[in-house]
C-alpha cells in the first residue's frame, strides 16, 4: 500500500513539473514573439524558429499580448496546486499574498516598458526583467502558501479553549433554590449561563481567598434570596454588620409577604446598645447531662483551639467534665433559674470546699466529680490543679461585664425555625477579637444546631461567614443529617488548610467531602489541586506536528484531562467562579460542574447598599446598668453558696456532704 501510494506520488510530481514546464516555454515564446527585433540584433533568430512561431501564431497564442502571458500565468497556477513544500512555523498567508499579489501586478503592467522612447534590445531586456520576476514572484508566493501551517500551535497558548466545557444554561427553579445569572466560556464564545443551587439542604461550600468575592458574589445573595423565600435564618457575620445589614434589610422588605411573619434578633458584644441579650445555656432547651457535655466541650474547645486536635487525653477530658458538672448543677438547681454562662463562669471560680460540697449534692453528676474530689480529699494538689486549672484559667477569660450582660438575657431563643417563633438571628464576631468572642458564638451556634435539626420545624437557612473562627463540634453530621429536617447549611472558608488547622486534618476533609455544593473562588495549593480532581476530567484535542527536510506529519488525537486544572483555579479573577452543584431527584441537572463569572449587576447594588438602614438600637445601655448586671451575678452565686452550706448543715442527714479542709 505504501509503495502504491510513493508511486502515485512520483507520478502526480512528473505531471506537476510538466506543467510548470510549459508555463516557463510559454512565457519564452511570448518574450520571441514580442521582442523579436531585439532577439534578431542579438543575432538569436533563426528559419527554423521563425516558422515554428508562425505556426504556433496561427493557433491564436498571440493574438493580444495578455493573452499569451494570461495563459503561462494560468498553466503555473495548476503547477502549484498540488505543491507540497516543506511546512514552516514562521510563513502566513499575509507573506504569501504580498509576493503573489507584487508578482502580479509586475508581470501584467511590464507592457508600458515596450511604449518608452529607448532602444528596441534596451526594452526588450528590461520587459523580459520585469516580466520573468513577476512570474517568479507569483511561483514563490504559491509555493509559500503550500507551506502554510494552517492549525497554529501558538494561538491558545494557555488551552483555554480547549478547557471550554458545556454548562448549564437552564434556570431551574423552586421553593428552596439559590439562582444565581452567570457567563461562562465556550471555545471562542461568551454564553449565558445560571447557577441553580437546587438542593441547599445538602450542604454550600464557598471557597477562596481574601478578596475572590465569596461575600459580594455568592453569600449576599444567599441571604436575599432565603429570606425572600421564607426560610428562617442565621447569620455568623465575622465583619459584623456587613452581612447583618443586608440581612436585616431584605427582612424588612419581606415583612408580612408570607406566613408568620419571621422577628430580627441580633447579638453584637462590641455595640451594648446594638445587641439582643441572648442566654445560650437557656435550661428549657437543655433536656439532659449530654446536652451540658456537649455545651462544656464546645466552650472550652473553642477557647483552647489546640485541644481540638488532642480529644481523649485525659488532662482534655478532665476540665471537660468538671464544666460538665457545674452547668448541670446549675440547671438542676432551683429550675435553672441562674443556668448561665456568667453564673457557670463565675461558680468555678469559687474555693474547692464550697464548690465541692455544692456539686456532692446533685446526684447526676456524681460521677463526674468522684475523680475530683477525691484528689481534693486525699492532697493530690497538684493533679487536682492540672485537671481544673486549664478550664479555670480558660473560662476566666470570659469574665467580662460586657459578655455578662448580654449572655444573661433572655429576648429571644434559639429555636430559630420554631413555626409559632421563627426568627432571623444575626452574630456578629470581632476579627480583633476573635479567640473570645470566637468562643462564646460558638456555645451559641452549638446549642441553636441542637434545637434547630429536628422534626416538626420549619425550613431555615444556616449562613456562616469565615467558619474556621468558631468552633462547632459535629457540623458534619449537621449536614449529613440535616437535610431532612429542611436545614441549609452555607459555609464560607478561606483554604481548606484552614480548617484543617483549625478542625483537624480528617474533621475537616469529612466536612469538605460530605458537601454536595461547592463554589469557589480563586485558591491555590492543595485546596486547588484537591478541586480539581473533584471537577474531574473531559475530553479535549490534542495536536502535534513533526516537521523535516522531506515531510510534514500532522497527528490529532482526544485525550481525558482535567477539566478545570489546579493553575487555572489558582489563576480566578475576582468574582470567577468554579463548583459543583448537586441536583435533586426531581430536577436532574447533567451539567453539573461549571467555570463561570457570576454577574453582579454593580450599579443597582451599590444603589441598594445606599439605601440601607442602618440596624437599630435595641435599648439604651449605661455603664453602670452593665456593671449592676455584673455584680448581681456575683451575687447570686454567694447567696447560692451561702443558702446551700446553710441548708446541708441544717440538715443531719446531708450534713456530711459539707466538705471542710
Amino acid at each position: 500500500m505504501s509503495l502504491q501510494t510513493s508511486e502515485n506520488q512520483q507520478a502526480l510530481g512528473k505531471i506537476l513539473d510538466m506543467t510548470r514546464f510549459i508555463a516557463i516555454a510559454i512565457l519564452i515564446l511570448h518574450f520571441y514573439y514580442y521582442c523579436y527585433g531585439a532577439f534578431r540584433q542579438w543575432g538569436l533568430t533563426h528559419e527554423v524558429t521563425d516558422r515554428l512561431m508562425g505556426n504556433i501564431h496561427n493557433t491564436g497564442l498571440f493574438t493580444s499580448l495578455i493573452r499569451s502571458k494570461l495563459i503561462a500565468l494560468g498553466f503555473l497556477v495548476i503547477s502549484m496546486l498540488g505543491v507540497r513544500g516543506k511546512k514552516d512555523e514562521a510563513l502566513d498567508h499575509k507573506t504569501a499574498l504580498i509576493h503573489i499579489i507584487f508578482g502580479s501586478v509586475a508581470y501584467f503592467i511590464s507592457y508600458i516598458v515596450l511604449s518608452l522612447s529607448f532602444t528596441v534590445t534596451f526594452k526588450a531586456a528590461i520587459y523580459m526583467i520585469i516580466t520573468s520576476s513577476g512570474f517568479l514572484l507569483v511561483l514563490t508566493g504559491g509555493t509559500f502558501f503550500s507551506r502554510i501551517i494552517k492549525d497554529k500551535l501558538n494561538n491558545d497558548i494557555f488551552n483555554r479553549e480547549n478547557e471550554t466545557f458545556p454548562q448549564e444554561e437552564r434556570l431551574l427553579e423552586n421553593e428552596y433554590s439559590i439562582n444565581l445569572p452567570a457567563r461562562y466560556r465556550l471555545k471562542n464564545k461568551v454564553r449565558n449561563s445560571w447557577l441553580n443551587f437546587i438542593n441547599p439542604f445538602r450542604g454550600l461550600l464557598v471557597v477562596g481567598i481574601p478578596g475572590a468575592g465569596k461575600s459580594y458574589f455568592v453569600i449576599r445573595h444567599i441571604i436575599s434570596q432565603h429570606i425572600e423565600k421564607g426560610f428562617t435564618m442565621f447569620v455568623y457575620d465575622f465583619k459584623f454588620p456587613d452581612l447583618s445589614v443586608i440581612a436585616y434589610n431584605h427582612w424588612l422588605k419581606s415583612k408580612g409577604k408570607s406566613g408568620k411573619p419571621l422577628q430580627f434578633f441580633y447579638i453584637n458584644f462590641d455595640d451594648l446598645n446594638r445587641s439582643h441579650r441572648c442566654n445560650a445555656l437557656d435550661p428549657s432547651a437543655m433536656l439532659d447531662i449530654t446536652d451540658a457535655s456537649e455545651s462544656a466541650r464546645t466552650i472550652l474547645l473553642g477557647l483552647n483551639r489546640e485541644w481540638i486536635k488532642k480529644q481523649g487525653d485525659f488532662f482534655i477530658e478532665s476540665p471537660i467534665n468538671f464544666l460538665t458538672a457545674i452547668i448541670w448543677y446549675l440547671r438542676k438547681y432551683n429550675d435553672g433559674e441562674f443556668c448561665t454562662l456568667p453564673h457557670v463562669i463565675e461558680l468555678m471560680q469559687a474555693d474547692y470546699d464550697s464548690l465541692f460540697t455544692l456539686l456532692r449534692t446533685e446526684k447526676e453528676i456524681e460521677v463526674l466529680i468522684n475523680p475530683f474530689i477525691n484528689a481534693y480529699l486525699n492532697d493530690v494538689m497538684e493533679q487536682l490543679e492540672g485537671q481544673i486549672a486549664s478550664a479555670k484559667v480558660a473560662m476566666a477569660r470570659l469574665a467580662s461585664p460586657q459578655l455578662y450582660y448580654v449572655l444573661s438575657g433572655n429576648d429571644f431563643t434559639l429555636d430559630i425555625n420554631n413555626p409559632d417563633d421563627p426568627k432571623v438571628v444575626c452574630m456578629g464576631n470581632n476579627p480583633q477579637k476573635i479567640q473570645i468572642y470566637g468562643a462564646v458564638l460558638s456555645l451559641y451556634v452549638n446549642r441553636l444546631v441542637k434545637q434547630v435539626n429536628q422534626k416538626g420545624k420549619i425550613k431555615s437557612s444556616l449562613i456562616f461567614d469565615e467558619f474556621p473562627t468558631i468552633y462547632l463540634n459535629g457540623i458534619d453530621s449537621l449536614i449529613a443529617t440535616a437535610r431532612s429536617n429542611k436545614v441549609a447549611t452555607c459555609l464560607g472558608v478561606q483554604d481548606f488548610s484552614q480548617m484543617r488547622k483549625d478542625y483537624g486534618r480528617e474533621q475537616a476533609d469529612v466536612i469538605v467531602n460530605i458537601t454536595g455544593n461547592i463554589v469557589s473562588g480563586q485558591v491555590v495549593g492543595d485546596t486547588a489541586r484537591s478541586l480539581s480532581e473533584r471537577f474531574g476530567k473531559i475530553m479535549q484535542d490534542r495536536v502535534s506536528y513533526s516537521i523535516n527536510s522531506g515531510d510534514t506529519s500532522i497527528s490529532k488525537s482526544k485525550q481525558l484531562e482535567s477539566a478545570i486544572p489546579p493553575s487555572k483555579i489558582a489563576g480566578l479573577s475576582s468574582g470567577e467562579f468554579v463548583g459543583m452543584v448537586a441536583d435533586d431527584p426531581t430536577q436532574k441537572i447533567a451539567q453539573k460542574v461549571f467555570h463561570c463569572e457570576i454577574i453582579n449587576d454593580h450599579e443597582a447594588l451599590k444603589a441598594e447598599e445606599d439605601a440601607y438602614k442602618p440596624i437599630p438600637e435595641v435599648r439604651s445601655v449605661t455603664n453602670a446598668m452593665v456593671q449592676r448586671n455584673f455584680m448581681q451575678i456575683r451575687q447570686d452565686i454567694q447567696d447560692i453558696i451561702s443558702s446551700e452550706m446553710e441548708r446541708l448543715l441544717d440538715d443531719p442527714a446531708q450534713r456530711h456532704l459539707v466538705i471542710k479542709k
